[in-house]
């Protein structure tokens, strides 16, 4: 299977055409903007001195990196001339810089020894050049960058495979393994990929990376054993998951199925049995780390906004080798909810972390500052001092179109639902529809080099309709097509309400309400206090009102307790009775401070 690239996909409307506009007209500014003002911009200089303010930190580089590759996401279909010349600016500042070897990282040219401490992002930040290289080659046609990151690529290959005079193998921060498969794809050289492929043979697999930076819920940087041997997704969530984006790129460029059958299980583990129900992962703020199997807190859930956008960057490889509905399902899950749960609805405010339950009366409280019980902020902020979250959602929206359509040699196959046109390899197929907000899909395909055209039909959905023959297989509706044709796809979208498994502790006894693919949530503004005796019930009815975060809210029928001052008292069966309003849980904390909560108790 091969995907259609972003570049070959036009979004036309609705939903990600909205979001898509925010990006270009609000975010790519704010939070350049933000980015300067805290000197990220000016480190790239690379003129501080010992005794100066402004130090650079050890991961800016990968912050702006990821900005520029945003922005060449946006530039294919948004001209943007003045942040174009902050990029180009910002390139030449590299190039002035960098070393004769091509090594470029803007807090160990001026402070540090450079390949000495694997616990640091020095090949996560050049991975993310390498990435954001690629992107604006893409985007422009201009190649400086990518030139200066293939100069960078073959001194890292010089000094890790061919001289082994780094004092570790393989990057503390996976990144740059997904990284150099992309520099190999845009240029053709085979030795990126290579390079790739030997840092996931050899992660977790060498005994002196085994003896550097360990601990903290399991194997912080999943050293304990080779990929291929690994059972469980552990350790640092974001890590973790850009890790096994290389481990699935590697997979199926080398036809590896040993590597895939490894990719397979952590892919199975986490989604059924370490994933929130937004597509968040990362149970805890202590090493921002998987813990264990159903261990799903939601006040104290961190949930970071980049380990649900990388949990899509998985998700999205493995159809490669297994065309199955179960991975642009996972996709969906965290497009809709994990990942724009991240950026607030004017497009400048940011959650790192993303929990399922807030209550801004106890937050203060039980913050320590001793490794101890933590909880989220309850507020987005336009920056924070580890601002990786901002341009990576950034550069998710822009490249939305990446994750739409694919094909094989007779079929294409529609993972996603937004309204889109694409022309590539002798197929024109228009997708006209509101999704989510209603459940009607239209197809018109002018032409079609493929037999079949394949439309995923979501977990989420009981029952559907096709106005054309097919056969079901493997959660893919098949359907015989022909030029000028028009297939419709209906898909029913009641509202529902989800339960969890029994160990998840967190939501035994309540419910998750759904409509799609999209996570509801109650907040405070809308429902009073108290949100956690709050009752649903779930056999009455529900109803959707009016677009107020771009796709209906929810009425259901609810219950509160009496109030009541007394600490402790008798048990009752009296509750009162009333209506309670959900929003999409994307939309959550966007009208002030005020209680959230997702797991609802169910009557």
């Amino acid at each position: 299977m091969k995907d259609i690239s972003y570049k070959n996909v036009k979004i036309t409307d609705g939903f990600w055409k909205i979001k898509q506009d925010m990006i270009n007209r609000v975010t790519l500014k704010s939070v350049y903007d933000r980015f300067e003002e805290t000197h990220r911009f000016s480190a790239l200089d690379c003129t501080w001195k010992e005794g100066d303010p402004n130090a650079p930190h050890v991961f800016w580089d990968s912050d702006i990196a990821k900005w520029l590759e945003g922005l060449a996401y946006s530039l294919s279909f948004y001209k943007n001339d003045e942040l174009e010349k902050i990029a180009d600016e910002s390139i030449e500042k590299i190039i002035k810089n960098r070393d004769e070897n091509g090594y470029f990282n803007s807090h160990f040219l001026v402070m540090g020894e450079r390949f000495t401490d694997r616990s640091e992002h020095e090949l996560y930040c050049a991975g993310h050049l390498m990435e954001a290289a690629v992107a604006y080659y893409n985007a422009t046609g201009k190649r400086t960058l990518l030139d200066a990151m293939c100069k960078y690529a073959d001194y890292i290959e010089k000094v890790f495979v061919k001289d082994k005079s780094a004092s570790f193998v393989t990057p503390g921060h996976p990144e740059i393994e997904l990284a150099l498969v992309k520099l190999y794809e845009v240029t053709g050289e085979k030795r990126y990929l290579e390079l790739s492929k030997f840092f996931i043979d050899n992660h977790g697999a060498n005994d002196i990376d085994k003896n550097l930076y360990r601990g903290c819920n399991g194997d912080y940087n999943q050293d304990d054993r080779p990929l291929r041997e690994r059972e469980t997704a552990d350790g640092h969530c974001v890590r973790a998951l850009y890790l096994f984006c290389g481990m699935a790129d590697i997979a199926y460029l080398y036809n590896d199925k040993e590597l895939f059958e490894a990719a397979e299980r952590l892919f199975m583990n986490i989604v059924n049995k370490r994933m929130y129900i937004t597509g968040a992962t990362g149970s805890t703020c202590h090493g921002e780390a998987f813990t264990v199997d159903y261990d799903l807190p939601n006040r104290e859930a961190y949930a970071e906004t980049c380990a649900s956008i990388a949990l899509a960057f998985f998700a999205k490889r493995m159809p490669k080798l297994n065309i199955d509905s179960k991975y642009a399902d996972a996709v969906e899950k965290v497009m809709y909810n994990g990942i724009l749960s991240g950026i607030s609805m004017d497009g400048k405010g940011f959650f790192y972390e993303n929990p399922l339950e807030i209550d801004p009366d106890f937050n203060d409280v039980n913050i320590c500052t001793d490794g101890g019980k933590r909880f989220p902020i309850t507020q987005r902020k336009e920056v924070f001092d580890c601002s990786c979250c901002p341009p990576n959602v950034i550069r998710f929206i822009a490249s939305i179109g990446d994750y739409i359509y694919s094909y094989t040699d007779d079929t294409l196959f529609v993972h996603q639902y937004i309204a889109s046109q694409t022309e590539n390899e002798g197929m024109k197929i228009t997708q006209i529809t509101d999704y989510p907000t209603t459940n009607e899909i239209k197809f018109v395909i002018e032409n079609n080099s493929k037999k079949y055209i394949a439309l995923r039909i979501p977990a989420w959905c009981k029952k559907f309709e096709v106005n054309k023959p097919y056969t079901l297989k493997n959660g893919y509706a098949y359907i015989e097509t022909a030029v000028n044709d028009e297939i419709n796809l209906s898909l029913d979208m009641p509202v529902t309400f989800v339960s969890a498994n029994k160990r998840v502790h967190s939501a035994a006894g309540r419910v998750a309400v759904m409509r799609g693919p999209v996570v509801y949530c109650l907040e405070g503004v809308d429902n009073g206090k108290d949100l956690k005796s709050v009752r649903v019930d779930i056999k009455g009815k529900t109803e959707i009102s009016n677009k107020e975060f771009l796709v209906p809210n929810i009425t259901a029928k609810g219950y509160k307790e009496p109030e009541n001052d007394a600490l402790y008292f008798d048990a009752t069966e009296e509750y009162i009775e009333t209506d309670l309003k959900f929003i999409p849980y994307y939309a959550y904390a966007n009208r002030g401070e005020t209680e959230m909560l997702v797991w609802v108790l169910k009557k």
